[in-house]
């Protein structure tokens, strides 16, 4: 038990910072504060889908570095041993447990909590809970409060379990994916065989995600600069759809914006091309932002461009039976179960845990930022030569498309009121029927705007902007 500790505690440090089921002390001492954080950690836990949390004395809680603790767990209080003080006044029972290690030679004490089950925990008649790495009374936040009793009531929600938000769902995609792949799937029982439906038979996440319209945007970004702040030079949206042709396209649009570039340094026989970034693992960053999403969030991975490299975002943390050693080892612990095995049904991976050992063999371990919320992975540009202070002529060349004086102006117009209708627009413009349709089908065949809703009583969005 001790070894495991050890492991955890090695575990832990690694992270960034504190998340909602952990908290770190050097030799504090608070009796009615610890109570509290027991009810706090064991109902975070719970929300966090993690078994077990901890409460660990003896490290610092900024840096993370071993200290060691003189903190006694035995010692009494109110004239009584500490653990009764807090067994008491914990409801339901907590059957916490603490146990002194030696970590990096330094003594460690380390409180290990189970999580919540089948009632929210209170110490002295109040519920608290993590929001951050700070304590809070449960009270104050009923949203929270209500989640977590749905959590416990019925399970940490996944794409299994949880019921899609809509029950008008069709597959025709899907079928069709299948089909290229030599796959026939049968009308009968797909739902079933693939895991489509919940117990109560209606249709859930993962059915959601695979229909033809899941209505989860996946949307890829391109700066101009290295930063947010710097022009927004495209937006492509590839959600909103089965999630097997999003990863595709996905996939193929890599293969677009990844410059190759002719090395003839030393050059004797022939040139070398060289891409600007690894095809292998953008394939592998993309498909695990894909496979590890937290979808029931409500959003998809987010991808982005900046002038030197290429973020991709997936929401959720590490599974909870996966260790941050562990991952960056390659060992595969799959956030959604039913949807890698549609994967590898489909030979797309065969969950072998290659992929991010390939990432990381590139671009090493730094270039994968693990945090409470999202893991993301930052794809560096490899240029042969210094590229100007944007992406350069040859990139944009090849995402996007330059816009003539009217197109300017309709985009002008339509982002300032996106309610204008056709013949608005010809007034506006000083243009025919023809031409303002012209202009407008341009306009979204590149993705500079779309249709939200019906042509009566829609509107139009800007999605992109030239620069």
């Amino acid at each position: 038990m001790h070894e495991e500790l050890i492991e955890k505690v090695e575990e832990l440090i690694q992270l960034p910072q504190e998340w909602p089921w952990f908290e770190f002390k050097e030799n504090w001492y608070e009796p009615v504060q610890l109570g509290e954080y027991i009810s706090a950690l064991a109902n975070s836990a719970a929300f966090e889908n993690e078994p077990y949390a901890y409460f660990v004395w003896g490290i610092n809680d900024e840096t993370h570095e071993v200290v060691g603790t003189s903190f006694d767990f035995r010692q009494d209080y109110q004239k009584g041993p500490l653990e009764n003080f807090l067994a008491v006044n914990l409801d339901p029972d907590v059957n916490f447990r603490f146990t002194e290690i030696e970590v990096h030679g330094k003594r460690v004490v380390v409180l290990k909590i189970p999580k919540a089950d089948k009632f929210i925990v209170s110490f002295k008649g109040k519920r608290f809970f993590r929001i951050g790495s700070s304590k809070a009374d449960l009270a104050r936040y009923p949203e929270r409060e209500m989640a977590l009793m749905d959590i416990i009531k019925n399970g940490y929600p996944t794409l299994e379990n949880t019921e899609s938000s809509r029950q008008d769902l069709s597959f025709v995609q899907l079928f069709t994916y299948f089909a290229g792949k030599g796959i026939a799937l049968k009308q009968v029982n797909f739902k079933k065989n693939l895991g489509l439906l919940t117990k109560d038979g209606k249709f859930n996440l993962l059915a959601q995600i695979l229909s033809d319209d899941s209505g989860i945007p996946i949307r890829f970004s391109i700066f101009r600069g290295k930063t947010k702040a710097d022009p927004l030079y495209s937006v492509r949206e590839f959600g909103n759809c089965c999630i097997l042709v999003s990863l595709d396209k996905l996939i193929d649009y890599g293969d677009t914006i990844n410059l190759i570039q002719a090395d003839e340094t030393n050059r004797r026989v022939e040139r070398k091309d060289v891409p600007l970034f690894e095809p292998s693992a953008f394939f592998e960053a993309t498909l695990n932002a894909i496979l590890h999403n937290k979808w029931t969030t409500g959003y998809g991975p987010a991808f982005t461009m900046y002038s030197d490299r290429l973020e991709i975002l997936s929401r959720g943390a590490l599974p909870p039976a996966q260790t941050v050693v562990g991952f960056y080892r390659g060992d595969s612990v799959p956030v959604n179960a039913s949807l890698a095995k549609i994967i590898n049904q489909l030979h797309i991976s065969e969950t072998s845990g290659r992929g991010v050992p390939k990432i990381t063999s590139f671009y090493g371990e730094n270039s994968i930022e693990i945090s409470e919320n999202t893991i993301r992975v930052t794809i560096p540009f490899n240029f042969l030569t210094t590229p100007k202070s944007d992406m350069g002529d040859k990139v944009r060349d090849k995402v996007g498309v330059k816009l003539n004086g009217t197109q300017r102006k309709m985009l002008e117009l339509l982002r300032d009121n996106p309610n204008l209708t056709q013949p608005q627009l010809m007034i506006a413009l000083g243009l025919g029927e023809t031409a303002v349709q012209n202009n407008i089908s341009f306009l979204r065949n590149h993705e500079f705007i779309r249709r939200i809703g019906s042509k009566k009583t829609g509107y139009w969005e800007v999605i992109a902007d030239e620069e």
